[in-house]
């Protein structure tokens, strides 16, 4: 153990030593016992901890046994394994001494923190004013307390830091010393953000057509109640708006179902060309009518894949009817379907490739496509009767097979929306990261 104590004049005693690995070897047994890192009890666990140490049971050795000597390896016995322990922590863990200068840290906290030095001040690597106001907070009163620290380098991060006071060291006589855990909520942030988003985006997307449902319903009751005409009209728009939310909610079941199966692997055989067939056929009438021509290039097959197959062909489906409906009425949509081989380290895959003539999409957009009612134009989207969810749908299919989406647009040139697969034989074996990417090129001038 390195000399940890500020002021110390070369090596610490064995007593010295032994007293502050005893003290972490509280620290890590308690932790362990209570389980910290899956929702430590602040108010309960750091008083245990004070009340653990202060009564001497670990902070120094035991009557009759042995002092280390001061030039023991680490690594050996109890206070090896607590330092071993605390190596292995995954979140941050931080003691100082009531100077708050740096006694100990792990491994994890020095990784957050690269200035973090021992004999130091804490707050010449962390410096958020909340947390060292914390720490005098828990000095003066002995109260464990919670915090929020939230560093913006090299990206924003949010942690909650549990402060308490402990009782070690010098026995007794440097008074109390502090430990800080810190427990990283980002992704915990970022999904609660993700659901309050969903409830108001899908709570908004319903109320809309049912105040419009209510309003004719008050109206056909009352001023248009002997107006067969205007009953008629009001009834056709009050049938768009069922069918709408009827599509809304079935896009919401759909993800659901496809999110509860996300990590169980599709075992079917499915051979992707009659389905890329079948909706090109499906979707030309729609396409005629607006003057919009698909075509379709299907390649040699066989185009064989380990899948489901009701998923693939909404994968297929949502894509070309997105290309149709926003690509710009008199184009062309252009269906392709081909097996790449190994390509970038990647195994071979089906690709399901899907480009349009419309407008393209500003580069800006490109990322968050595949987020849940996110919409390039969304009173375009809705005039089309889209519900903002086909290319969420799509991307989480594609998770499930283990594949991927790709993006690729220049605004005034269309885009191209690529689905890949991995290959019969290869899906098995392939990356199980998976997503989608999205690439945008710039304006030509």
């Amino acid at each position: 153990m390195p000399p940890f104590l500020p002021g110390a004049s070369g090596a610490l005693t064995s007593a010295r030593r032994a007293a502050w690995r005893g003290a972490l070897c509280a620290v890590l047994v308690f932790l362990a016992i209570h389980g910290w890192y899956h929702g430590f009890d602040l108010g309960s666990g750091l008083a245990g901890l004070v009340a653990l140490l202060a009564g001497g049971l670990v902070a120094a050795p035991r009557r009759g046994e042995p002092v280390p000597r001061a030039d023991t390896p680490p690594g050996r016995g109890r206070h090896g394994l607590a330092e071993a322990l605390l190596a292995n922590i995954p979140d941050p863990v931080i003691l100082i001494d009531r100077r708050a200068l740096v006694i100990e840290s792990n491994a994890a906290a020095r990784a957050l923190l690269p200035s973090l030095r021992p004999r130091h001040p804490l707050s010449f690597a962390l410096r958020d004013p909340d947390v060292l106001d914390g720490i005098e907070t828990v000095l003066r009163t002995g109260e464990p307390l919670k915090t929020l620290y939230s560093p913006r380098v090299p990206t924003e991060r949010t942690f909650e830091v549990q402060i308490g006071a402990m009782q070690g060291g010098e026995a007794g006589r440097a008074g109390p010393n502090v430990v800080l855990f810190l427990r990283d909520l980002t992704s915990a942030q970022r999904l609660e953000t993700m659901r309050v988003d969903f409830v108001a985006n899908a709570s908004h997307e319903l109320r809309t057509p049912l105040a419009s449902l209510l309003g004719f319903i008050e109206t056909l009751q009352g001023p248009a109640r002997d107006d067969t005409k205007a009953r008629e009209r009001f009834l056709g728009i009050m049938r768009v708006q069922a069918l709408r939310m009827t599509r809304l909610i079935d896009d919401l079941l759909s993800l659901s179902r496809i999110e509860l199966r996300a990590h169980v692997p599709p075992t079917q055989v499915v051979d992707v060309g009659p389905l890329v067939r079948q909706i090109a056929d499906a979707l030309g009438v729609i396409a005629r009518e607006r003057g919009v021509a698909i075509t379709l290039d299907a390649g040699p097959g066989p185009h064989r894949v380990l899948g489901d197959r009701d998923e693939i062909l909404r994968v297929i489906e949502n894509l070309v009817e997105n290309a149709v409906k926003y690509g710009g009425d008199g184009g062309r949509v252009e269906l392709r379907l081909a097996t790449r081989p190994v390509e970038d380290g990647r195994p071979p895959q089906v690709e399901i490739a899907v480009r349009d003539e419309g407008p393209g999409i500003a580069p800006e957009h490109l990322p968050r496509l595949t987020e849940r009612f996110y919409r390039v134009d969304a009173a375009s989207s809705r005039q089309q009767g889209g519900t903002g969810l086909g290319l969420a749908i799509v991307k989480h299919i594609l998770n499930r097979h283990r594949g991927r989406l790709v993006i690729e647009s220049t605004p005034g040139e269309g885009a191209t929306f690529r689905a890949l697969i991995p290959a019969l034989g290869e899906a098995k074996k392939s990356d199980p990261k998976s997503g989608d990417s999205q690439k945008g090129e710039p304006t030509k001038g």
